[in-house]
């Protein structure tokens, strides 16, 4: 096949490759919530009859929360890959809403399953990249029924 006869099959198979404008979604993009990130625990507060104990920082432990949209996961561990007397592990998560500074939890996994199907209610506040979420945590069941500030730092 000559050259000349390809040129004509060349510029039909150009212009069958031109790109589609881009079209516009009807469904506008829904603002991303603050709370939504990864969040290092930096000091928690627990209130119980009145006696205040700073539960964190721990020496030798670390804690992440993790939120999307609708769904949070937190996991704590002691830094010495669970040997030693210190070592520890609690993991728990769930959905949760949020709306104008009024966060609830639903928990559904914890690996202390008596808390689990429990719903617990707190404020956030926002300061820069500081989250202070604050709130009561009672379960009548277990006899827990203490007020908690956690305070977190958003990781980049």
């Amino acid at each position: 096949m000559k050259v000349k006869h390809l040129l004509p099959l060349a510029a039909i198979a150009l212009a069958s490759c031109t790109q589609k404008p881009a079209t516009t979604s009807a469904v506008e993009e829904k603002p991303v919530s603050p709370m939504v990130g990864t969040w290092k625990l930096v000091s928690a507060i627990t209130v119980t009859k009145g006696d205040t104990v700073k539960d964190y920082p721990v020496p030798n432990q670390e804690m992440l929360k993790v939120l999307n949209d609708t769904h949070f996961a937190f996991m704590r561990h002691d830094l010495s890959h669970g040997k030693g007397k210190d070592a520890t592990y609690t993991a728990g998560g769930g959905t949760y809403d949020y709306k104008d500074g009024k966060y609830t939890e639903h928990l559904a996994y914890l690996n202390a399953r008596e808390w689990e199907g429990k719903d617990f209610d707190f404020t956030v506040q926002f300061k820069g990249d500081t989250l202070i979420q604050k709130g009561i945590e009672k379960i009548d069941s277990l006899n827990i029924n203490h007020e908690i500030t956690e305070t977190y730092v958003k990781q980049k």
